[in-house]
């Protein structure tokens, strides 16, 4: 069963815009943004990366690292390395990005490891490297800054009761999301696995033992029903998410 507590280490057969490898190990100590996307995904092009970069200048690098992450499961023969290269060098993008490890006719490795549903999916870390977010779509920017923050102020060997507080304050004082009120809100401590407006989603059906509560009419083709050990915190919005076509 995933666990947010001991997350697995990202699948990077190569990396873009850094001189040496990275690894989630090695970003202890500071808050972890990470972006997985695919270069002809629109909602990546026109939102996820676009948020990514405003995080990366508005945060002092030292404390939160932004990271990309090309996690390719559709149109393989275009999206390739070295067009990816082209990608990052037209549009400038200013943050290190890794690209997925390949597994056969199945989704990328990390892209699997975290049970992502498609692009733009967005995962936060915590300083002592546990997972804390994980969102499929389009968080909203204040929101967004403002759960980093958070995460920012905790201590790397902070009691999960500090986390908790910090959280609970911040919940309080954010208002609610749009249909925030058909998710539900649990301010506690803990991993959040919400989705936004999603770009392209991946059949990637799975059942962790956790019913969310609520039922995605909108949905195609998996079951959303997660459990990661940890409560959920932070506010939904809806979305859909077209399965790709297999080829």
């Amino acid at each position: 069963m995933f666990d947010p507590e001991t997350p697995p280490e990202l699948a990077v057969t190569r990396w873009l815009n850094t001189k040496a490898p990275i690894t989630l190990a090695g970003l202890k100590d500071k808050v972890v943004v990470l972006v997985a996307f695919q270069m002809l995904c629109p909602g990546c092009v026109e939102h996820g990366l676009p948020q990514a970069k405003r995080l990366r200048e508005r945060f002092n690098p030292d404390q939160v690292a932004v990271i990309g992450l090309h996690t390719v499961f559709e149109h393989h023969a275009v999206m390739t390395p070295a067009a990816l290269e082209v990608f990052m060098s037209e549009y400038k993008w200013p943050f290190p990005v890794g690209i997925d490890t390949a597994d056969g006719d199945g989704p990328p490795k990390t892209m699997a490891a975290y049970q992502m549903q498609g692009t733009p999916t967005l995962l936060l870390f915590d300083r002592a490297g546990r997972l804390r977010r994980h969102y499929f779509g389009r968080p909203d920017d204040i929101m967004l800054a403002a759960e980093i923050m958070g995460l920012a102020i905790e201590d790397k060997g902070a009691p999960r009761e500090q986390a908790a507080s910090i959280e609970r304050k911040i919940a309080a004082t954010l208002a609610a999301a749009p249909h925030d009120h058909e998710h539900g809100r649990d301010h506690q401590h803990g991993h959040d696995h919400v989705h936004g407006d999603g770009c392209c989603g991946h059949d990637h059906s799975h059942d962790h033992g956790h019913d969310h509560g609520h039922d995605h009419g909108h949905h195609r083709g998996h079951d959303h029903a997660h459990d990661h050990g940890l409560d959920r915190t932070a506010a939904a919005t809806e979305h859909t998410q077209p399965r790709p076509v297999k080829r």
